[in-house]
């Protein structure tokens, strides 16, 4: 049966069944009004349900740009820097490489010029859709030997002048990203590489303007929309965003749900009780669906091999877009997006050599979800296949963000904590609320009454890693001799 949730005067009906709510009854081949009003509910509420998950990645887009500007960091005027730790609230964000953040509005700059020196740049530009716009550095056509990028404003007919690598927003806003390799994991070499990305008008380019660069490394902040996402302040979000950007061509349907739901570019933002109810329940249950094609897709095509648990992280390689030859695969963009921030083709190329591999754990070896208050093992057999370093990190479930625990730390890396592991047999490494004796230096600390999940990487993955040559072993339970669980050997 139907429940109707209430809050005020306003009341929706909302399906608890597996499917739709029975028919609705008809009077004359016409419909009584309560059906007309039962159906109106059901319309917008679905409307609003699928709204919300087409347009996740703008609001967490929104969420990142707002969080820039939260911590000091000014558009057009600024970047965030920062050495990636458990402090900073970033979806499944890394302590491998220094990050670069900066928030641009092309109304104000015009095309806008980023020069990179020669080096181990890994850039990208992504549009307030969280849209891919260029490549940069290793990834991109400068190929990591240095050059300069140009990003043209949406609607944009002037000159493209020559020596650069063009390419087009499709909004006003874009963040320029950028993360630098830190030799031998030296992290402050890292950041200071950051430092000497240059980042300027089209306009100025005869006499740059200065452009500061702001280390928040140790400090708190937040970079997502883990406060806006369950209530009505997504929708708020997302009518600002409207008001700041053009139509994008391809998005003109899902304007149309959100029309209907009075949510207009140069309309305010008013919805009364009825509707702000439907809105609140849609962004709840919009919000558990993104969590489910996270955390548990039915795909096949998830697994990265038949007899181990690890997933792929994102379930599209293809392109930067989800594309499929004629149409979107929208579960593998929810997917991503539940979890992660930023697209790009090169992100997630299942090429030897090229790009990163990213993996995803979610279940331990008997497929149950990772438990904080539980001691688990993962045998990592070595060498690993890759070109450049690798590294595992832990995820806290309900942030999407590296876990923060009194430890202070999120991660294992080849670069840092794994320097120097013997390159023969394989390498225990160790997760749990309290560290195997002898085995501190291999754990990270989880928190008993959470889950969490963990991402292996691979920067520069090589042909083991995808022909089934290579892999590694699931997450096994283990616990103190005599305990009842698996004893650690």
């Amino acid at each position: 049966m139907p429940m109707r949730f209430m809050l005020g005067a306003a009341t929706v009906l909302v399906a608890t069944g597996a499917f739709a709510q029975e028919p609705a009854p008809f009077k004359d081949g016409y419909p009584t009004p309560q059906t007309a009003e039962r159906v109106h509910d059901e319309q917008d509420f679905q409307r609003a349900v699928q709204a919300y998950r087409f347009f996740y990645p703008t609001v967490s887009m929104e969420g990142v740009m707002q969080g820039t500007r939260d911590a000091g960091v000014a558009d057009n005027r600024s970047a965030i820097i920062l050495a990636g730790a458990p402090r900073h609230v970033l979806f499944t964000g890394n302590s491998d490489t220094p990050y670069m953040g900066a928030t641009i509005d092309l109304r104000e700059t015009g095309p806008l010029v980023i020069a990179l020196a020669a080096g181990p740049y890994l850039g990208i530009v992504n549009d307030h859709n969280f849209g891919w716009v260029q490549d940069m550095g290793l990834p991109g056509p400068d190929a990591g030997k240095g050059g300069k990028h140009l990003i043209l404003p949406p609607g944009y007919r002037g000159n493209v002048p020559s020596g650069y690598y063009a390419a087009r927003s499709k909004t006003n806003y874009i963040l320029v990203a950028a993360r630098a390799l830190p030799p031998n994991g030296d992290m402050k070499a890292g950041l200071d590489a950051q430092r000497k990305v240059k980042i300027y008008p089209l306009s100025q380019a005869a006499s740059p303007p200065a452009f500061a660069f702001i280390d928040r490394t140790n400090d708190r902040i937040d970079l997502t929309l883990l406060r806006w996402e369950d209530n009505v302040q997504f929708w708020e979000k997302l009518h600002k965003v409207l008001q700041e950007e053009p139509a994008v061509e391809e998005f003109r349907p899902m304007y149309g749900m959100l029309a209907m739901l009075g949510i207009e570019h140069g309309k305010p933002f008013v919805p009364d009780a009825r509707m702000q109810t439907i809105l609140e329940r849609a962004a709840k249950v919009g919000r558990d669906h993104m969590l489910v094609a996270g955390y548990a897709s039915a795909r096949p095509d998830r697994f990265v091999w038949p007899d181990r648990r690890w997933e792929y992280a994102a379930l599209r390689y293809e392109n930067g877009d989800f594309e499929l030859p004629t149409a979107i695969d929208l579960e593998a963009r929810d997917r991503w997006f539940s979890q992660a921030i930023a697209m790009s083709p090169k992100m997630v190329l299942r090429t030897a050599g090229a790009g990163s591999l990213y993996w995803l754990g979610l279940r331990d070896r008997d497929g149950g979800y990772l438990d904080g208050g539980k001691t688990y093992r993962l045998s990592v057999p070595q060498p690993v296949p890759q070109k450049l370093f690798w590294s595992i990190t832990v995820y806290d479930a309900g942030t999407r963000s590296q876990i923060q625990t009194d430890q202070d730390k999120a991660a294992l890396r080849s670069l840092v904590e794994l320097k120097g592991v013997p390159q023969t047999g394989s390498t225990d490494l160790y997760f749990g609320p309290t560290a195997p004796a002898g085995q501190e230096a291999r754990w990270i600390k989880t928190i008993p009454g959470k889950g969490w999940f963990a991402y292996l990487r691979l920067y520069g993955p090589d042909g083991p890693a995808f022909d089934g040559r290579w892999k590694p072993g699931d997450f096994e339970e283990i616990a103190p001799s005599g305990s009842g669980g698996r004893a650690l050997q």
